[in-house]
């Protein structure tokens, strides 16, 4: 039985996140735990914090992951830009460590010219320091792959080899596979082969424990378009055939599924996971 879920607000509270995420028939959720959108965060209060933690362990829910905010860039080559996405990789990490949320996926940025060298060792460095400076030993950071576009630093496998080479607390480091992200980047997910052939080079470059979670998305974009659009499961180009090839492998049967799909007139959360489900064959 797969373990699928999806994004959930935190409007209002955050242990109202819980509530919502069973409601919409999740077995495994993800959050933001602050503004997405902003440098700055407040501080968690203990009531809404412990609030939290005993609405999870009532739920059954799990395991939670937590994504960072949108603005920090770890590839900057702009020392105030980098400085800020450091401190807010690290402020994350306590974040999670205080909630008891056990993963949080990063995006790993854009090296804005400087060269795709230049910015995997920024984003190495960024890593460390925050490791380093955060504790919260109990939360493994997960490096999300991203679609290919202009100035990313983290789109293929021997990208992401390079970066995890460079970390030091390389127990506390995992990687968050994002279909969409893969796809996009001109990873071939529509057939069984070559859905075997993705993992297969996942486990040669990376080894397959690596992976801790999937960010299952469909692409409206074509096959390495480089464009980081998710659509509904099924109804992009990926499709429905590939999904159920996906959901096959036993990797990504054994992993937490976290859709990251639009809601709209054709389909809400809800229904995307009810379809994760379908085509898993339950």
């Amino acid at each position: 039985m797969v373990r699928v879920g999806c994004h959930v607000s935190i409007a209002g509270s955050i242990d109202l996140a819980v509530g919502r995420a069973h409601d919409a028939g999740c077995d495994t959720f993800q959050i933001f735990s602050r503004n997405p959108r902003g440098w700055k965060a407040k501080d968690l209060d203990a009531g809404p914090t412990d609030a939290f933690r005993a609405a999870l362990r009532a739920s059954g829910i799990g395991p939670v992951v937590d994504h960072m905010p949108y603005l920090p860039n770890p590839a900057s080559p702009d020392d105030e830009i980098y400085e800020k996405s450091v401190a807010a990789l690290t402020g994350e990490l306590q974040r999670c460590a205080l909630l008891g949320i056990p993963y949080l996926v990063t995006h790993l940025g854009h090296h804005r010219g400087a060269g795709i060298e230049a910015g995997q060792a920024r984003v190495i460095t960024a890593v460390n320091r925050a490791l380093a400076d955060a504790g919260a030993d109990s939360v493994m950071l997960l490096l999300e792959n991203t679609a290919g576009e202009k100035n990313s630093v983290g789109t293929t496998a021997a990208d992401l080899r390079r970066i995890l080479d460079g970390i030091e607390a390389g127990g506390r480091v995992g990687i968050c596979f994002d279909t969409c992200h893969a796809f996009a980047a001109g990873y071939d997910l529509r057939t069984a082969e070559g859905v075997d052939a993705v993992f297969g080079e996942l486990d040669d470059r990376l080894g397959l424990s690596h992976l801790r979670v999937i960010h299952l998305n469909d692409c409206k974009g074509a096959l390495g378009s480089g464009l980081d659009r998710h659509e509904h499961i099924g109804l992009g180009s990926i499709g429905e055939e590939g999904f159920r090839h996906i959901l096959r492998h036993p990797t990504v049967r054994s992993l937490p599924l976290i859709c990251e799909t639009p809601v709209d007139g054709r389909r809400d959360d809800g229904g995307n996971i009810a379809k994760v489900r379908e085509l898993a064959g339950e």
